[in-house]
């Protein structure tokens, strides 16, 4: 039908030069003018693609028009609600009908609209219990509006009567467009398409010299790709990680996912009895279930210190385990490369060389009298606890983590560098509580005030390395070590208003949201 609508304006065009109102035509199949809104819009389908050919020229002329709403529609086939309680109902003199039996004969929102406008208009009359008809005759002007609307789209009436159905929800108005339309410079009355691609065919038979090719637009929009995306979780990642390397830290390695109960733990001075090390809430390996030794000389010394103190410290009384110290486990937090990097650190202290690349560039660039050199690292990378899964717990997640090493650092450092180090993430307003770690003293929680959960929101832990940590490694005793740790899925779930973890990792992540969610700035 397209074509034949095409030819139909073409002919049209052809014969009178112009096409001034195209209410006029007549679709091929129709008997009637097309003067409906939907009719105008399959004219506008056949003007376009004549357009794109350059053979027509139009122009668009708004107008306004009204359509009945489904009520509406019942209205001209069955009468108003008013008229149909008034027929409804028996003449006065008889019996009345009760107001259930008339809910009955009319239905409920028939009889609940209707009685009110048949009161309003005098048609009927309430006697005892029941009703009757007040007039013996009525017309419905409500119906006889409605039918004008549906043939034409207004009312003679005038807009005080159109505003009255709309009112009512009988009509709703609808803007409609018509076109003038008149020849342009490729007229003509053959609609037969132009090539759109060069074949090789043409170009054998030597037919592309009488062919007409439909010109190129270079405004037109390419097909998106099906490229891939950053997850948000990583889209958040890469925006700490700048904020870190903006900041002067050094990314840490952190890929051994695997550590030894000695590296995860006892280097960090937690006691080998601590609640954390149990099977409820570390992964231990079964095959293989031991680790290779660590440097014989340190693990002496972490030892000692654990089973009878040093360093101005009484450690903690308790048999020392080799077992427990050679277990295979996968690290639950990534403090054990921490702890890894600062023995490295503290090798030059020790008076040894270690093959490391941070830790050789540093010590070249600040060489000093007993070997230590300030550092700044991080590392964002995934741990493992033996959790139970809920909307904001998972097995395995991300932890971002800092550490600062220096002489002479105070807490009062420590809180200042927290503050910088929100501030960029768009945190201003902190607090911070004392807390208890195995490896830090003081510790600190960091809280930060969340504006559209309207209250504070644990962000992060912190501390300062214990002695009896720093010490066996080999730092000098002026030397501290400020370390921090926050969740990388907790902010992201707050930034993208996820209140589910699940959600936003597993099977149950949405590729869509995925590809769709925007890059965020803290």
């Amino acid at each position: 039908m397209a074509e034949l609508l095409q030819q139909l304006i073409l002919d049209t065009l052809d014969a009178q030069l112009t096409l001034p109102d195209t209410r006029a035509l007549k679709i091929p199949g129709q008997s009637s003018p097309a003067s409906s809104h939907d009719a105008q819009i399959t004219i506008l389908g056949a003007l376009n693609s004549l357009l794109s050919r350059e053979m027509i020229t139009y122009e668009t002329h708004e107008v306004s028009s009204h359509v009945l709403t489904p009520e509406g529609v019942q209205i001209v086939r069955e009468g108003s609600h008013e008229a149909r309680v008034w027929a409804a109902l028996p003449e006065r003199g008889s019996a009345p009908l009760s107001a259930q039996d008339l809910k009955r004969a009319v239905g409920d929102e028939a009889a609940k609209v209707g009685q009110g406008r048949a009161f309003k208009s005098g048609w009927i009359a309430k006697e005892g219990n029941g009703f009757v008809k007040a007039v013996s005759n009525i017309t419905d002007t409500t119906q006889i509006e409605l039918r004008e609307v549906e043939s034409s789209g207004t009312l003679a009436a005038g807009e005080k009567a159109l505003s009255e159905l709309r009112k009512r929800k009988l009509i709703i108005q609808r803007k409609g467009q018509w076109f003038t339309v008149n020849k342009g410079a490729s007229f003509s009355t053959s609609i037969a398409k132009p090539e759109t691609d060069l074949t090789v065919d043409m170009l054998t038979s030597g037919s592309w010299k009488k062919s007409t090719f439909k010109k190129y637009n270079f405004d037109a929009d390419g097909i998106p790709t099906s490229g891939g995306a950053l997850h948000p979780i990583l889209k958040v990642r890469e925006e700490i990680r700048s904020i870190f390397l903006e900041m002067g830290f050094e990314e840490m390695p952190t890929g051994t996912f695997v550590e030894s109960g000695f590296w995860c733990f006892d280097a960090l001075f937690v006691p080998q009895l601590h609640p954390a090390r149990e099977l409820q809430d570390t992964f231990y390996l079964s095959d293989p279930s031991t680790s290779l030794p660590p440097p014989s000389d340190y693990y002496e010394r972490v030892s000692r210190v654990h089973e009878h103190g040093g360093y101005g410290s009484i450690g903690y009384r308790t048999p020392w385990s080799h077992e427990e110290s050679h277990k295979l486990l996968l690290r639950t937090h990534t403090t054990a490369s921490s702890a890894a990097m600062l023995y490295k650190l503290a090798a030059k202290c020790r008076g040894q060389d270690i093959d490391d690349d941070i830790c050789a560039k540093s010590r070249a660039a600040n060489p000093s009298d007993d070997g230590f050199r300030p550092a700044k690292l991080f590392s964002i990378d995934r741990v493992f606890r033996n959790e139970t899964m809920d909307a904001t717990h998972l097995a395995e997640f991300h932890q971002v983590e800092g550490v600062v090493a220096d002489r002479n650092l105070t807490l009062a450092d420590l809180i200042g560098f927290m503050r910088t180090f929100f501030r960029k993430m768009g945190m201003k307003n902190l607090r911070f509580k004392p807390a208890y770690n195995p490896y830090t003293e003081p510790s600190l929680e960091i809280f930060a005030w969340h504006p559209l959960l309207e209250k504070w929101v644990e962000i992060g832990n912190s501390g300062m390395f214990r002695p009896e940590m720093l010490a066996p490694m080999g730092f000098p005793p002026d030397v501290r070590v400020h370390g921090w740790g926050i969740g990388l899925e907790r902010p992201t779930m707050i930034r993208y208003g996820v209140n589910n973890i699940r959600t936003l990792v597993g099977h149950k992540t949405s590729i869509e949201n995925v590809e769709n969610s925007p890059a965020v700035m803290f």
